[in-house]
């Protein structure tokens, strides 16, 4: 996956006081505009099951605030890395249940 936080590549600079600044905040679209997806994956994890909620578009901030309520309202573990929601446990219906409670109104399960 790419580095969004620098999109022109730059990896070194000599410049000291060089300071990396980025033009375009990442902005969280609101509930109703997001287009979640629910699923449950298996492949690469000895066969155990877990929830994968994926399409999140906006900050890792309110991703991982999101994931916090999800993991903490199905009352398992799980993490929250490339933009994926991951709960330990098939959880599909429940994560779908709780998304279109707080407004996730274009949320499907796959």
């Amino acid at each position: 996956m790419k580095n969004k936080s620098n999109p022109d590549g730059i990896v070194y600079s000599t410049n000291p006081d060089f300071v990396f600044e980025d033009e375009s905040p990442i902005l969280t679209l609101e509930p109703a505009k997001q287009q979640l997806r629910i699923q449950l994956d298996r492949k690469q994890r000895a066969g155990k099951q877990v929830t994968l909620v994926t399409g999140f578009e906006g900050s890792a901030f309110d991703l991982a605030v999101l994931g916090k309520e999800l993991k903490s309202a199905c009352g398992v573990g799980g993490s929250v890395k490339d933009n994926t929601i991951i709960l330990q446990g098939d959880f599909r219906d429940k994560a779908l249940e709780l998304l279109l409670k707080k407004g996730y109104s274009k949320t499907k399960k796959i």
